[in-house]
């Protein structure tokens, strides 16, 4: 890895956190708990994912680590966990599929975010992706938006804009290690949550599935994707993210037996097909800009 050129070395970490964040919708929905309940157990078990392997690998040293992050990194955890709480509440007050598709915006939200705050040039290759994938995803859910559903929706839109404005905090500071901040993030969430929750009671299965996403599943995949930004600019993170749209369908229909529509294979075939388009594309005009420039 340490070989490959940066920009596709950003490519390659945060294309993996996405794939193994894909079931992360299934998982919830298959936990019967409450939202806040839910949101507690999440918290702590992601927290204690992500500070678990800095002191395995740091020990002492990674309280400082954590701490070096600053305000920049408090922003960061504070943006990660509204985006985290908004997620979990779309799902618990609408459809994945409304959810997914909303969430979808965030590229164009980050690009917007990094073109106002940043000044950071939008490549007309990456509006292009941008613009081709949202409408795959579009297409992929069309009819599926629905008024009934308003309070989810905006709890979706909420989740959008927190992502980029993560994703564009972690590109900013992208000098120092902002996975830390995961954890912290994780323990606002449990005590917001703690204040909300009549009970924290869950079940033998629910325990075992909230392991599996706080301890395993989330900590690896929000790891690599908050790595991401610190080699790609945010636009291009969260073009990739927009795979869990087209695949978190497709973990439901490999786990409960719900086969994908039409529009899913159609419209999932378009966003895979403009992401490695964009990518390799990308790639080649980095490696010719470099040989020019030698």
């Amino acid at each position: 890895m340490q070989s490959l050129p940066t920009h596709l070395k950003g490519t390659l970490l945060t294309a993996l956190g996405v794939l193994v964040l894909t079931p992360d919708g299934l998982l919830v929905r298959l936990i019967n708990a409450d939202t806040w309940t839910l949101l507690f157990w999440r918290g702590i078990f992601f927290s204690i994912g992500i500070f678990g392997f800095y002191i395995l690998r740091y020990g002492k040293g990674a309280i400082e680590r954590t701490l070096t992050t600053g305000t920049r990194g408090l922003q960061a955890a504070f943006c990660f966990a509204l985006s985290t709480i908004c997620f979990v509440s779309a799902l618990h007050n609408t459809t994945v599929a409304n959810t997914l598709v909303i969430i979808a915006t965030a590229p164009l939200v980050s690009a917007l975010i990094s073109l106002i705050f940043l000044k950071e040039k939008i490549s007309p290759s990456t509006w292009i992706a941008i613009l081709i994938s949202t409408g795959g995803i579009a297409y992929i859910f069309k009819g599926s938006l629905s008024g009934e559903q308003i309070i989810g929706d905006l709890y979706a839109l909420g989740a959008a804009i927190a992502i980029a404005s993560h994703i564009t905090t972690v590109r900013v500071a992208r000098s120092m290690d902002m996975v830390p901040t995961l954890g912290v993030s994780g323990i606002m969430i449990a005590l917001f949550s703690l204040m909300l929750t009549t009970s924290v009671t869950v079940s033998t299965a629910d325990l075992a599935y909230l392991i599996l996403l706080g301890v395993f599943v989330l900590p690896i995949a929000f790891g690599l994707i908050t790595i991401g930004p610190r080699y790609i600019p945010a636009a291009e993170v969260s073009l990739l993210m927009l795979l869990e749209s087209f695949l978190g369908p497709i973990w439901v229909w490999l786990i409960i037996g719900e086969e994908p529509a039409a529009e899913t294979l159609i419209g999932g075939a378009l966003v895979i097909s403009t992401l490695a388009a964009h990518t390799l594309y990308t790639t080649n005009s980095r490696r010719l800009q470099r040989a020019k420039g030698s």
